[in-house]
């Protein structure tokens, strides 16, 4: 329903509601302002619009102002539910299941109307709940990631927007204290609490009415973590976000506040000469551009693939893989091969077991970054990867380039190194000959229940079990 249907269909409601209220039919008002009463009906339903000379006479009959019958406000609570349900059997959502709409009769009560909103409203939930489908919301994040490797992750907008909010608090250098970020929010108009009952589902709150934004008492290491949430609230003000329409509009709020968020952090005009010095010193390192601004590796991580390409001239590639090598977090302009599927989705995707995402679990030492050369189909590339555990689940950063850019890093003279094969599923999709003859149809795994929207269940005999890992558990306790 247009903007002008409704408009009419108040106007409509309006009228009836004056008429009534003067003691009128339909043909009595009909015959004092010179119309049939079938054609004030239509008029009444909001099926015709009247001309203003007609108005005025309407307004003469029922003894109220012109004014008053071109209120956009229904006339009374019986008219804003006749108005909301006539909405409501217009949205294409309606009319996709091929209904006959509800014609509304004086004798149907307000409690029925209301009744019948009600379901409307749950259907219309429904429909937005099904927009972040599993499918949708990997197709959604794929279009995102997509787009981002076109602008090599950059976005320069955003970059200026920190940049004057970070000199407008009088930061020049250095890691961005907690006084900085609260300055910048007071010149919002906010004030940050650090409260211990947030909800369990939300990182922070804002009260928009009250200026306050709420956050958890808690931070990780280097605090870091506080920071980086208050600045994503502020982001959602300063960008100009509204409440999401889709999945794919959510997904790119968040990837805006993230940046904005890391922009400060890590500013654009000491992080870009830092890696600059660095590269000369042929000494790049994630563990050194995370220490000089107080972040975490992930961060730093991330930040360096906003700002390498377009400013160092480093095409580059970031993973954050869980513990069971699925992969939550990725990006990549250098052509490593990465799985996906048939949507073109790599997060959720299990990345190769040969990759040092996956290897790095494997180290006694993890205090320290693993540094490996892996060749590939697309060809050689070097990366640095560091572990860290989040409550009790593991994962991995990796940073990685390909193997002639490889003379800029600290590392770079490892000799570990590592051949993949995948997408070949001989690489490490399956099993050993020797271990498939030895126990195929001789186990019975009980699969561990992915709780990930973006996880895929390992293929295999049993559902979500990793074959290979169960027969390398069974060769190794069988040996005892």
């Amino acid at each position: 329903m247009t903007t002008a249907t409704i408009e009419l269909t108040t106007l409509g409601h309006r009228i009836r509601h004056y008429r009534l209220a003067a003691g009128l039919t339909l043909d009595e008002l009909g015959a004092q302002v010179g119309v049939a009463g079938s054609h004030l009906s239509l008029i009444e339903n909001g099926k015709r619009e009247p001309k203003l000379s007609l108005l005025q006479e309407v307004a003469r009959a029922t003894g109220t102002e012109l004014s008053e019958l071109l209120s956009p406000t229904p006339p009374n609570h019986r008219a804003a539910l006749e108005i909301e349900l006539d909405r409501a059997q217009s949205s294409p959502v309606y009319r996709r299941l091929g209904i006959p709409p509800i014609k509304v009769t004086k004798g149907m009560s307000d409690e029925t109307i209301e009744s019948v909103l009600g379901l409307h409203g749950e259907l219309q939930r429904r429909e937005n709940e099904a927009i972040a489908t599993p499918e949708e919301a990997r197709r959604a994040n794929t279009e995102l990631r997509l787009r981002m490797r076109e602008v090599d992750n950059y976005l320069p907008d955003i970059e200026k927007l920190a940049q004057k909010q970070l000199k407008a608090a009088g930061h020049v250098t250095g890691a961005l204290t907690h006084r900085s970020v609260s300055l910048m929010a007071e010149q919002l108009g906010f004030e940050l609490l650090y409260v211990h009952d947030l909800p369990h589902s939300a990182r922070s709150v804002t009260d928009l009415e009250n200026g306050r934004i709420y956050l958890p008492p808690a931070s990780i290491p280097g605090g870091h973590g506080l920071r980086s949430m208050a600045l994503q609230a502020m982001a959602h003000r300063l960008l100009g976000h509204q409440p999401p329409s889709s999945y794919a509009d959510f997904l790119q709020q968040r990837l805006e506040i993230n940046y904005y968020a890391a922009a400060c952090l890590m500013p654009e005009w000491n992080a870009v000469p830092f890696l600059q010095q660095a590269k000369k010193d042929r000494n790049l390192a994630v563990e050194d551009f995370r220490d000089a601004f107080g972040v975490t590796h992930e961060a730093a991580g991330m930040r360096m693939t906003n700002l390498l390409t377009q400013h160092v001239g480093i095409p580059l590639h970031f993973l954050r893989v869980d513990g069971a090598g699925a992969i939550s977090r990725v990006y990549e302009n250098d052509g490593l091969p990465l799985p996906m599927d048939v949507t073109g989705a790599i997060e959720g995707q299990i990345v190769c077991r040969h990759f040092a995402a996956r290897t790095a679990f494997e180290e006694q030492n993890r205090t320290t970054e693993l540094y490996q050369y892996t060749d590939t189909p697309s060809g050689t590339f070097w990366c640095s990867t560091q572990t860290g555990m989040t409550g009790d689940t593991e994962f991995s950063i990796t940073v990685g380039i390909p193997f002639d850019d490889a003379r800029w890093f600290r590392g770079r003279e490892t000799n570990r190194r590592a051949v993949s094969t995948c997408p070949d599923a001989s690489c490490c999709r399956r099993p050993p000959a020797a271990a498939q003859a030895r126990w195929a149809g001789k186990a019975w795994p009980s699969a561990r229940v992915h709780m990930q929207m973006f996880s895929p269940l390992p293929s295999g005999a049993f559902p979500g079990v990793d074959d290979t890992e169960v027969y390398a558990f069974l060769d190794r306790h069988a040996q005892g």
